[in-house]
């Protein structure tokens, strides 16, 4: 069984079209926030109940950011899940954006339970809007791919989509590292009242990050490591998956 889940909401496009690049690679289930959890990082809910609701096609609504959709199917809704896949974001993940994303937060709540995940995202070039059936047909074989290689526990995919013009051939995917570059920061300041005003097509790159390379309009896979697992009592563990970050 695939766990899809997002932080858009459980009726985003974005996640209809990661439905429609998992179609046939297993099992759909999803759960997903019922409303928009977008940069909530990895916040979880423990002091107040989560409200699940049943919707047409094996889709759960939960009143709970990601990583609580994720406890929630993994515990409860789809404990025989064999990956967690997240997405496809209305927005870039790249680089240190993985620290407050929602969509990342899910998949790497997975990882602490023990089971795979991928991170979709897209990023958005400014004055375009979203292809979702081309993001799907994109993300497809980059899935396809992923599903198929051995999970080294303690890692996730981070998946990231660009955004060429309507016209641009398909692009080609480069696994590639995080770039560590800090976001550009800017805030509008009035009285006591901040307001962010950072350019995030501004930010900084390292050439051969993951930055660069979506900016440059190519697909970028990035290895995430978590932590050392380390091999399960009484043997040696699975080998490293090469070309991550």
């Amino acid at each position: 069984m695939l766990v899809l889940t997002n932080d858009d909401g459980y009726d985003a496009p974005g996640l209809a079209a990661l439905r429609a690049a998992a179609e046939g690679l297993g099992t759909p289930r999803v759960v997903a926030p019922l409303a928009a959890e977008s940069g909530c990082g990895h916040r979880v809910t423990t002091h107040e109940p989560l409200h699940a609701t049943a919707h047409a096609g094996e889709v759960v609504a939960v009143s709970g950011t990601p990583a609580d959709c994720v406890r929630l199917a993994l515990h409860h809704l789809a404990a025989d899940a064999a990956w967690v896949l997240a997405g496809i974001n209305a927005g870039g993940n790249l680089g240190v954006d993985v620290f407050h994303s929602g969509t990342v937060a899910a998949v790497r709540e997975a990882v602490i339970h023990g089971v795979p995940g991928i991170a979709l995202s897209h990023y958005i070039a400014r004055g375009r809007a979203i292809d979702w059936d081309r993001a799907a047909r994109w993300a497809r074989p980059v899935l396809i791919d992923l599903l198929g290689r051995p999970w080294t526990p303690g890692t996730f995919w981070n998946v990231n989509l660009p955004h060429p013009a309507p016209d641009a051939p398909d692009p080609e995917v480069v696994f590639c590292p995080l770039d560590p570059s800090p976001l550009p920061l800017r805030f509008e300041v009035e009285g006591g009242r901040s307001l962010y005003r950072g350019d995030y097509q501004q930010r900084p790159r390292r050439e051969g990050g993951d930055v660069a390379v979506c900016f440059g309009g190519r697909i970028t896979v990035s290895l995430v490591r978590l932590f050392d697992a380390g091999p399960p009592e009484g043997g040696s563990g699975p080998e490293p998956v090469a070309g991550g970050g």
